[in-house]
């Protein structure tokens, strides 16, 4: 009975937990396996001594994650093209206790593994810097200004102006018409000044080597694709939110999936992410995206 007690406990807990190995990996697959690990080692302690499962909990993740980190680093530094996070549908859930977005997610790539952990577990997660500092097995000062120091870090990409989803839709919806018809005045209207393009391809389809930056160059490269649209049009299975932006997915050219994710700033798309690595788009449930109901199967 106590182990079905504990399994039902683990389970309550578990979207949070999935939640911060995602904050920390930048991955669906491994924030699930990380998770998975958590529950394997939480059944085989010594639970009668323990008081606060959620906190043991968070502290196996976090250091599992801070293991992970020094792998996944090791591949990013041979990673074809950009590196993006994998993408989040309509993520924010009743209970949702962070608005990280796909912006922040990559200001907390160029922080150190410990610096990451102290910021996610305190800023987002609401933990004490006690708790943090066990979960760590730092001092608490330390971890104060390991968060200290991320934070500054990161509130550059806080976004400054947040559109609603409305908003953000009518964006999306007039970027995806602009950039397949061929409309580049349009397009060009849409974009700021200093809009920047990244396309995740992970060396395994075709996608640019570096991000564009600038929106002559934007707009040159949209050029370019819309007449491949014209020979294979775009299909779009459907609008979401992805990773807090404004985003659709659809199916390309060669019926590659893809998701593009828009940072709106002042009314202008600063930045498109675009994601088409098969790799991170495996959970993604395209069945329910094109019934009109945007959703990951993932619970970030």
């Amino acid at each position: 009975m106590r182990d079905i007690a504990d399994a039902a406990s683990f389970h309550e807990i578990r979207p949070r937990l999935i939640r911060l190995a995602y904050r920390m990996l930048g991955s669906v697959t491994d924030a699930e396996d990380i998770v998975q690990e958590a529950c394997l080692r939480w059944l085989a302690s010594d639970r009668e001594a323990v008081r606060q499962p959620a906190a043991l909990l968070r502290t196996i993740v976090t250091r599992l994650c801070l293991n992970e980190l020094k792998s996944a680093r090791r591949k990013r530094e041979t990673y074809i093209g950009p590196w993006l996070p994998d993408p989040i549908l309509d993520a924010a859930e009743p209970d949702s206790i962070d608005d990280i977005t796909l912006p922040l997610m990559l200001a907390l790539e160029r922080l150190s593994p410990l610096e990451r952990a102290a910021f996610l577990l305190h800023d987002v997660f609401g933990m004490g810097f006690a708790d943090v500092a066990g979960a760590l097995d730092r001092d608490p000062s330390a971890c104060r200004k390991l968060a200290s120091r991320a934070r500054e870090h990161v509130r550059a990409a806080r976004p400054r102006f947040p559109v609603t989803k409305e908003h953000g839709q009518e964006i999306a919806a007039a970027f995806f018409a602009a950039s397949r018809s061929g409309e580049m005045e349009k397009l060009r209207l849409l974009l700021a000044d200093d809009v920047t393009a990244s396309t995740d391809g992970g060396g395994r389809v075709p996608a640019s080597p570096r991000p564009l930056v600038g929106v002559a160059e934007v707009v040159a490269r949209h050029a370019r694709l819309a007449r491949d649209f014209e020979q294979a049009p775009s299909l779009l299975i459907g609008y979401a939110v992805i990773d807090g932006l404004p985003g659709f997915i659809s199916i390309e050219g060669g019926g590659i999936v893809q998701t593009t994710a828009l940072q709106v700033e002042g009314g202008k798309i600063a930045a498109i992410y675009i994601m088409r690595n098969p790799e991170k788009l495996r959970h993604l449930d395209l069945a329910s995206l094109s019934r009109g109901r945007a959703g990951s199967g993932f619970s970030a």
